[in-house]
């Protein structure tokens, strides 16, 4: 049986209806990205990583105005086909929604890691806050093995959110990036070389 990993995209979400709208008014589209396969990271750590692992990306429900209940639902709905020693893996709200859902509900199978990609904390770098996506007071990600990656220049999570992350989650190792802004480049080598490493502490 191959071990699994499992990855929550980000996305985004809104006090009122008014203001998503006047998100998708504003929203610039990247036309190359609907034209070809230009992706970040995601499906490429899928294909590296097949031989291994099960890489299971979930597509959460309306990710430009996302509602934490019905991520909750949905999320919910894969953990039946979820093994032991899984890795789960949540970049931008995706993290928060992981760092929630873990702190609030106890998780059915045994996790190895959990990792949490430019993770935002309470407020993205416009002002918006996580509204139901909030985080309790305290964190608790069910395994020993945390890891935070957040970049100093990412211009959609501000850097304090890391060191939010910290004091909540004293014990999570972390990657500093100078230059890597939001982390959705086509590949994350630190990312496959941590998971790589949890493999062979498994072996």
């Amino acid at each position: 049986m191959k071990k699994q990993i499992v990855v929550i995209h980000g996305g985004d979400t809104f006090e009122t209806y008014e203001q998503y709208l006047n998100f998708l008014k504003n929203y610039e589209i990247n036309i190359e990205k609907y034209k070809t396969d230009i992706d970040d990271w995601k499906p490429w750590l899928r294909k590296i990583l097949k031989d291994e692992y099960e890489v299971i990306l979930p597509v959460m429900p309306n990710k430009f105005n996302a509602q934490y209940e019905e991520w909750k639902l949905w999320f919910e709905k894969f953990t039946p086909f979820i093994n032991d020693e899984v890795i789960l893996i949540g970049h931008s709200l995706g993290a928060a929604f992981l760092a929630k859902y873990l702190s609030e509900n106890e998780f059915p199978r045994k996790i190895k890691a959990v990792m949490l990609v430019g993770a935002v904390y309470d407020k993205d770098c416009e002002g918006y806050p996580l509204l139901s996506f909030a985080l309790p007071d305290k964190l608790n990600l069910q395994t020993s093995n945390a890891m935070i990656y957040h970049s100093k220049d990412d211009p959609v999570v501000p850097f304090r959110a890391l060191e939010q992350y910290q004091k909540a989650l004293p014990n999570a190792q972390i990657r500093i990036f100078e230059d890597r802004k939001h982390l959705n480049q086509p590949e994350f080598l630190e990312l496959l070389e941590d998971i790589k490493i949890l493999t062979q502490k498994s072996l």
